[in-house]
């Protein structure tokens, strides 16, 4: 597939602008780089075939989000050639490869303190590795494949595998403090799980039965009744066809304004949901966001114009906020956090559509067939494309005004954002 074919794809469906691959590493100012009116530019200055395909099993697609040191400038990514690699920021090449017995899938986790990676692998292990030379601290054996992002907290480590298990375990041993799961939904879910969320001392967590729950960081009781979203799919079928009741989605949590902190999940079949952080309560729900297998909050907050911005004489931006819902089913929505009505949604071609990663104050993320996109969050605009011939499925990761991707070819971009303050689109 060609650039000028991205661009009849996104011009067509996602009122796109056609694009270039330039390289270059030009740094422009992080937060807000958009402004009111988006524009800019995606430019390549790194391209790195990772994946060894005399290595390579499984499905054709790379699902590994990328993780980012920034101190050190690595990046940390796993591969279905079974291995976890670390990379120089700069130009991709490789520190150190680890080999695991079943392909690579999941993000990684750095922990700064420690200079220790963790992931997960098919093999059913999670993994901590020293980050300077890739020499084993200890593997942790689940049973089944680990394919979610570790999350630390103080020493503890928390994960979940395909089994619908979740786990707490030290993050300097190894040792396990406690787990927590209920009965696989065998014949009901698509492929894919959740992964838990940390905050305020409690672990909230998803299941492909259809139920959310919460529990205590310290030992895992429950803090909540698991929260049964199935229910809602069910009566919404009429019990007229077979419905995918699993909740795929890694629960969400943030503050809204006049509502409280609050817990964002998606049931497959049943749409999203805001739950209460406290009790569970439902706060709102969405039965027209279906198919949705990730979620992403952002805000922005209030800011004057730029001094050398298009809109330098214009009012100021007021603070906004947005939850975006992913669905291969239903396309990119943006809805307000605040009642879950719809703000803009962008429908897709055929294929998958990952999360979106945000990144000098736009959106960065992967359709699985027609590349990857920039697009503005405020209006649902692409600003720009990037097409790597074999799409993506796993979720760019940024920093600052640098993306980092993994396509479905195993080949890994670094991958610029330029803002020029005087364009408009």
């Amino acid at each position: 597939m060609t650039l000028r074919r991205v661009a009849l794809v996104a011009a067509s469906l996602l009122t796109a602008c056609a694009t270039t691959e330039k390289m270059g590493d030009r740094v422009n100012p992080e937060v807000p780089a958009w402004f009111a009116r988006s524009s800019g530019d995606l430019s390549v200055f790194a391209r790195r075939k990772l994946t060894s395909e005399a290595k390579q099993t499984g499905e054709g697609y790379e699902r590994g989000r990328p993780e980012l040191d920034a101190v050190r400038n690595r990046v940390f990514v796993g591969s279905s050639d079974h291995g976890l690699y670390a990379l120089r920021s700069s130009n991709l090449s490789t520190i150190w490869r680890f080999e695991t017995a079943g392909m690579v899938q999941s993000e990684p986790t750095y922990d700064r303190e420690l200079d220790v990676v963790f992931f997960g692998s098919n093999d059913g292990g999670l993994y901590a590795l020293r980050a300077a030379d890739g020499t084993l601290v200890w593997r942790f054996d689940t049973g089944s494949e680990v394919a979610k992002k570790p999350l630390i907290d103080g020493e503890s480590l928390v994960f979940a595998n395909a089994s619908d298990q979740l786990f707490s375990i030290d993050r300097r041993t190894g040792k396990l403090l406690w787990q927590a799961r209920r009965p696989p939904a065998a014949g009901m879910e698509l492929a894919g799980y959740a992964g838990p969320t940390i905050d305020r001392g409690k672990v909230y967590f998803a299941y492909s039965d259809g139920h959310v729950g919460a529990y205590d960081l310290r030992d895992g009781s429950e803090r909540w009744a698991p929260v049964d979203l199935a229910a809602d799919a069910e009566q919404h079928s009429g019990g007229q066809e077979q419905r995918y009741l699993d909740v795929d989605t890694t629960p969400v949590v943030a503050d809204v304004p006049g509502t409280g902190r609050v817990v964002f999940v998606a049931s497959y079949a049943g749409g999203v949901y805001a739950l209460d952080a406290e009790t569970g309560a439902r706060v709102w729900s969405n039965d027209k966001a279906l198919g949705v297998t990730d979620l992403v909050y952002w805000t922005q907050p209030a800011h004057a114009p730029h001094p050398k911005g298009p809109d330098r004489d214009g009012p100021a931006q007021p603070e906004k906020r947005m939850l975006f819902a992913s669905s291969a089913q239903t396309g990119l929505w943006a809805m307000d956090p605040a009642n879950g009505k719809q703000v803009w949604r962008k429908p897709l071609p055929d294929g998958g559509i990952t999360a979106p990663a945000i990144v000098a104050g736009a959106l960065v993320f992967g359709t699985s067939r027609f590349g990857l996109f920039l697009m503005a969050p405020d209006n649902g605009r692409v600003i720009d494309a990037i097409d790597s011939g074999t799409g993506f499925v796993a979720t760019p990761a940024a920093y600052g005004n640098r993306v980092f991707a993994l396509s479905n070819g195993g080949v890994l971009y670094g991958i610029a954002i330029d803002a020029p303050l005087g364009k408009r689109l």
